[in-house]
């Protein structure tokens, strides 16, 4: 259901001024005095006006001794809170009202707090999720060496790069540097012993460097930045509507963690330039992800702090994206980079 409850906890002397800004946000609230001087209020939000209450309180409440606000999901309520234009609040005055797209993407997505809230744990280096990491990578390189795509599919729902992937395009988007350093620490970290275990792979096994499975994380083609883009987009919109971490993951580790162990597979089989392509696909489908990531942030009214930064964020990813899909493309024309051309160079 589309629908939160805000708990928000005062002291006396403030309720006046929540008292203006409840009506704003929320047609359904109630008052409850609790000890300790507190005051404590409860609304019914439909979830597109969760992210501007937020803000609000945050904005009049943060100085506030023991100021507490609490979202939770609902279930059901009866009766209803209906998503309808009959049933839209006025916005306030100094902020754009929402366009069409927006109103109707927003709508029931998660507010930026439980998005934050969401993706903080997966953040964290720990011991936890650099076995992970290095399993799910195994697993992948096992299922590509033997050509079972349901065994790489199984790889992907670890989906132990989504948390830090979706916290770069969630750092871009609202202007959060601190966020975006942790997220981008935490990715590179991953995809290092993720390559490693790759490169592990092929120093132990003997792998076919034609396998299928294998083959076509050397191929970058215009249907893999679609791919891409599309995995990046529909990332995020399941991603932003609380939706299950391994659909997601599936979504999201289907454009970086099979070519990454391939990367690290081919480099440690001693074909090196085989890896390098494999890498490069790599680097087109996490700049695919991001850009779209972004975007569709932003069609869902997630608020930047500042459009100058985020637009500029914006824009040095598909300036990298124009620049890897241009190297793509000259690869294609001139024929560079191909499998069976570096193997016959190394076959005697």
């Amino acid at each position: 259901m589309s629908a939160r409850l805000v708990q928000i906890y005062l002291p006396e002397t403030h309720i006046s001024l929540l008292e203006e800004i409840l009506p704003l946000h929320s047609r359904r609230f109630w008052r409850e005095t609790v000890p300790g001087g507190q005051e404590k209020y409860c609304c019914i939000v439909q979830q597109r006006y969760t992210e501007r209450l937020l803000q609000d309180l945050e904005q009049a409440f943060t100085a506030a001794p023991s100021f507490t606000a609490i979202v939770e999901r609902l279930e059901a309520v009866v009766p209803p809170v209906e998503e309808t234009a009959e049933t839209e609040l006025p916005a306030r005055s100094e902020v754009p009202p929402p366009t069409a797209l927006e109103r109707f993407f927003s709508r029931d997505r998660l507010s930026t707090d439980e998005l934050y809230d969401d993706i903080e744990e997966s953040l964290h280096i720990r011991p936890s999720y650099l076995l992970t990491v290095t399993l799910s990578a195994i697993i992948a390189g096992l299922g590509m060496h033997s050509g079972q795509v349901a065994v790489v599919i199984g790889a992907m729902i670890i989906a132990p790069l989504l948390g830090p992937t979706m916290g770069i395009a969630l750092a871009a988007t609202v202007g959060n540097g601190k966020l975006g350093r942790q997220a981008a620490t935490t990715l590179a970290t991953g995809c290092l012993f993720a390559a490693l275990a790759g490169f592990a792979l092929g120093n132990l096994m003997t792998i076919d460097p034609m396998a299928t499975e294998l083959r076509n994380r050397t191929i970058v083609q215009p249907a893999d930045v679609a791919l891409a883009l599309a995995c990046g987009a529909a990332g995020v919109l399941a991603f932003s509507r609380g939706a299950s971490l391994s659909l997601v993951g599936v979504m999201i580790a289907v454009a970086l963690v099979p070519p990454l162990t391939a990367a690290g597979m081919y480099t440690g089989a001693g074909l090196p330039a085989a890896g390098g392509n494999a890498l490069f696909l790599f680097a087109v489908n996490l700049v695919c992800v991001n850009v779209a990531g972004i975007a569709m942030f932003l069609i869902q009214g997630l608020p930047p702090k500042s459009w100058r930064m985020t637009s500029g964020i914006l824009a040095i990813w598909a300036v990298l994206l124009i620049i890897l899909t241009s190297m793509m493309a000259g690869r294609i024309f001139f024929g560079l980079g191909s499998l069976e051309t570096m193997i016959g160079h190394l076959t005697p």
